[in-house]
C-alpha cells in the first residue's frame, strides 16, 4: 500500500477540512456493524415487543437513519454530503442485538463516517431504551465492514 500524506493537516500541521470541490461525484457506499450486548431478560423483551419504553428496534432503526444524515454536525472535519440511502438492520440474538448499517450516496466523498455514526447511535438508542431493565448492557465491536466507490476503490473486511 502506498503511503499518502495525511490530507487533514495543513503545512503547519494544523487540522483542516479537505477541499473536495474539484472531485467528481461518484456512487459510494459503506457498511458498518456493531453489537449491543445484553442479558436474557432484555432479549426476551426485544423478542416479544414488551420493553417498557416501547418499540426498541423501531426507535433504534430511525435513530440510526437520522444520525447518518447528521454526521457532519457531529464530526468537525466531516463533509456535508447528500445521504441518499440508509439501511439499518437489527438482529436480536441470544446475547444481544447485532446492528448493520449501509449508507449510500452519489457525492464527492465517502460515507464511512455516516455508517459508523448510524451504528453508534442505533446502539445508543437501544441502550437508552433498555437500561432500566439491564444496567450492564454494553456496546462493542463497531467496525467498518466494506466501502465501495471513490478514488481508493472498493474495500471489504477480510
Amino acid at each position: 500500500m502506498s503511503k499518502q500524506p495525511f490530507t487533514h493537516l495543513d503545512a503547519r500541521g494544523e487540522a483542516r477540512m479537505v477541499d473536495v470541490t474539484q472531485k467528481n461525484p461518484t456512487v459510494r457506499s459503506a457498511t458498518a456493524t456493531g453489537r449491543v450486548v445484553c442479558g436474557p431478560e432484555v432479549v426476551a423483551h426485544l423478542r416479544d415487543g414488551s420493553a417498557p419504553k416501547g418499540d426498541v428496534l423501531a426507535v433504534a432503526r430511525i435513530a440510526g437513519i437520522q444520525a447518518a444524515k447528521r454526521t457532519a454536525e457531529l464530526l468537525p472535519l466531516a463533509h456535508v454530503i447528500g445521504v441518499h440511502g440508509v439501511v439499518v438492520d437489527l438482529t436480536v440474538g441470544d446475547a444481544g442485538v447485532d446492528i448493520a448499517a449501509t449508507v449510500r450516496t452519489a457525492d464527492r466523498t465517502g460515507v464511512e463516517m455516516e455508517a459508523f455514526t448510524a451504528v453508534s447511535v442505533a446502539a445508543l438508542a437501544i441502550v437508552d431504551m433498555v437500561k432500566g431493565i439491564d444496567k450492564s448492557v454494553s456496546i462493542e465491536g463497531i467496525r467498518l465492514e466494506a466501502k465501495t466507490g471513490g478514488k481508493s476503490g472498493d474495500w471489504h473486511r477480510p
